[in-house]
């Protein structure tokens, strides 16, 4: 395994991790079934790409059109894209999370995926169309070289930093009276709300944690593979993430990780070695990766709703008056 094969393995197994984790908090932990997810990933890819890339009438960048170019040094594009992720989920989430009900969200949410792939694509002004953005400048590439072994080693230390962090405020979360409250509004809305609670706020809120993290991933992932196209998140691309949170277990941040590594990067190993085989023509691979992760989703759902790796679920055990009370907490 050489370390280029390594580098992406890892960078993108990573980029998957932090993914799921997002999307983890929305549809796991609160039960919002968030079909527009990728857009909020695109959306820090965006960012970070722009706020790092020089404008577009320098020379070697003329061939494409797009807003921004403000060269702006690591690590604040990463950062830009996370608040990027974030704001675009606050006008998402107030057109979709404040009157619909669970079912209706998630059709709203798919068609906002649909509708933000379709603006961008034919918007070439905004971020060059259809042909995306290519030559992002990446993090520190002047001080090291982004083909050498050293850059490699550096940008999975970067990747690594990143899921430590995100794994620690997912776990805050879900640990806290917040977390406690999300898992009760996820399991019962109208009781949450006849204890007090408000669901559009809580739902908000852990909408745009979710949406910060999410562009997070964007970012990082932009910034490896230094280009960006519409064709990269087209809305399938949330269903294999999905996926990976019904195999890996919903709920739990443990779960999320397993399903990260069981779905989007296993199936993306198994599908390079069935490609290196030529076992048939070439849009064959593509269309079993597809197969694949539907019976992945129908065998979960059927067999083990509760994946891989199940919610925790702790039982506490009150007076003759009041019984046992089974309490879920998160990894």
């Amino acid at each position: 395994m050489n370390t280029f094969y390594a580098t992406n393995l890892l960078v993108y197994a990573g980029v998957d991790i932090i993914a799921c984790i997002a999307l983890n908090l929305q549809f796991g932990v609160s039960g919002i079934t968030n079909f527009a997810f990728i857009v909020f990933q695109a959306a820090g890819a965006y960012a970070a790409s722009v706020l790092s890339m020089p404008p577009d009438s320098n020379p070697d960048y003329s061939f494409q059109l797009y807003v921004g170019g403000f060269q702006l040094p690591f690590p604040l594009p990463w950062i830009g894209g996370a608040l990027a992720g974030g704001l675009v989920a606050i006008p998402v989430g107030l057109v979709v999370l404040r009157k619909l009900r669970s079912d209706y969200q998630a059709i709203a949410l798919l068609v906002t995926s649909i509708i933000a792939n379709t603006v961008i694509t034919n918007a070439r002004p905004l971020l060059n169309g259809a042909a995306g953005l290519a030559l992002v400048p990446q993090p520190l590439q002047d001080q090291i070289d982004p083909r050498s072994d050293e850059y490699y080693y550096f940008y999975i230390a970067l990747t690594a930093v990143c899921v430590g962090l995100v794994w620690f405020v997912a776990a805050r979360i879900v640990n806290s009276p917040y977390g406690r409250t999300l898992r009760a509004m996820r399991e019962h809305e109208l009781a949450a709300t006849a204890l007090g609670k408000n669901p559009v706020e809580l739902k908000m809120t852990i909408f745009i944690v979710g949406g910060v993290i999410a562009g997070l991933s964007g970012a990082i992932l932009v910034d490896f593979i230094t280009a960006w196209a519409p064709s990269v998140w087209l809305y399938p691309e949330t269903i294999i993430l999905f996926a990976a949170i019904i195999v890996g277990g919903r709920g739990n941040n443990v779960g999320a990780i397993l399903g990260a590594l069981l779905v989007p990067v296993g199936l993306e190993e198994v599908t390079r070695q069935l490609i290196q085989m030529d076992i048939g023509p070439p849009n064959l691979i593509p269309a079993l990766e597809w197969i694949l992760i539907g019976l992945f989703i129908l065998g979960f759902l059927w067999f083990r709703p509760e994946g891989v790796r199940p919610e925790p679920r702790h039982v506490f055990r009150g007076g003759p008056d009041v019984g046992e009370v089974e309490h879920g907490r998160l990894a």
